[in-house]
């Protein structure tokens, strides 16, 4: 029996719609098509251990599961529920009548319990435009995909709730999330503040002035003169976020899987400090599963490089274009990702 199931991949900032098939057919072999990687490869041995003993059957027949479309590389764990469930409504153990309103995404533990994703806000934001009456993720997710309208989200514990919800023997609690109400409860929530430094007029005036019209700044002074210190607080003291920043910041923490279970959206500008020792793919973003780097997360915030000559040229070097461009663009041999990368530059050095 031919059952289909949706999920997502995350490219750059985006996510694009994946069907998975699953066929059930006389035979004992497992085969896994539509260009895996090795992580999905091995759903096998996490989906049959977590169905099992979610008091569920694992057939012992002929499984076929295509990712579709083909021709992109499929990466992360994130398949093995929507393959789990498809494997499910496949055997005849759930109804599939319902399944293509709904994108399923989770990582499955061999207990059967549902591991958080990385990415759930741009895949919910997909979900949203395709026309899917819901999503189903890991609970730690859900307040990220809560916030897109339209598209009720339900955060899931383990693969009996998701099994139950299909066969209609238990509700799943949606969870809603205000987003105007969420961005504006922790506006501007700032660990530091600009207001706690004293003195240093000269220094403060010129932040003021960088910060009002967004221009990189150098500082320059002997070790203990409060380089650093004015730097951390420099965020304090610029715009706040306006919702549509808000919610392109989050989609890069998001992609990154910096969020934690309970930020549904960034409300503060972020400020990130890499140690001068980083290399330039970590920096820009890139590696063989392209991920933001520091620019990028950074993006709509500050970027602070203290210690500026202990940097490679090599990692300076690849800093010229993104600061022109306000994005940074990373090619492969099979496809481009573009990551977002308007960010304040300070930098610090010794005389």
């Amino acid at each position: 029996m031919l059952v289909k199931t949706y999920g997502s991949a995350v490219y750059g900032v985006n996510a694009l719609t994946i069907t998975i098939e699953v066929n059930i057919s006389a035979g004992t072999k497992y085969y896994m098509v539509g260009l895996p990687d090795n992580a999905v490869k091995e759903s096998l041995q996490r989906v049959a251990s977590a169905i099992n003993i979610s008091g569920l059957r694992m057939p012992k027949q002929k499984i076929v599961v295509n990712l579709a479309p083909a021709d992109i590389k499929k990466e992360g764990s994130s398949y093995d529920l929507p393959i789990a469930i498809g494997i499910l409504a496949a055997s005849g153990q759930i109804p599939n009548d319902e399944l293509e309103n709904y994108f399923i995404m989770g990582e499955l533990s061999l207990d059967g319990s549902i591991q958080p994703i990385k990415g759930a806000l741009p895949i919910a934001i997909q979900a949203q435009q395709d026309g899917f009456k819901g999503f189903i993720l890991p609970k730690q997710n859900v307040r990220e995909a809560a916030i897109v309208d339209r598209l009720t989200a339900y955060g899931v514990e383990n693969l009996a709730q998701v099994a139950a919800f299909f066969n209609k023997t238990a509700a799943l609690e949606e969870v809603k999330v205000d987003t105007k109400e969420e961005f504006l409860k922790n506006i501007n929530n700032y660990e530091h503040d600009f207001a706690d430094v004293k003195g240093q007029e000269n220094i403060k005036r010129a932040l003021e002035i960088a910060a009002a019209g967004g221009h990189n700044v150098i500082l320059i002074g002997p070790p203990g003169a409060g380089k650093t210190m004015l730097a951390k607080r420099l965020p304090t003291i610029l715009p706040p976020l306006n919702l549509n920043e808000a919610l392109e910041t989050t989609k890069i923490h998001s992609v990154a899987g910096k969020l934690s279970a309970a930020d549904a959206l960034m409300t503060s500008r972020p400020y990130r400090s890499p140690h001068h020792t980083i290399s330039d793919v970590a920096l820009v973003g890139g590696g063989i599963n392209p991920q933001p780097g520091e620019i990028s997360l950074a993006h709509n915030g500050v970027l602070f490089l203290d210690e500026l000559p202990e940097f490679k040229r090599t990692v300076l070097e690849v800093m010229r274009q993104p600061l022109e461009d306000r994005k940074v663009a990373i090619s492969r041999a099979r496809f481009s990702v573009e990551y977002p990368a308007s960010f304040m530059l300070v930098a610090s050095m010794n005389p």
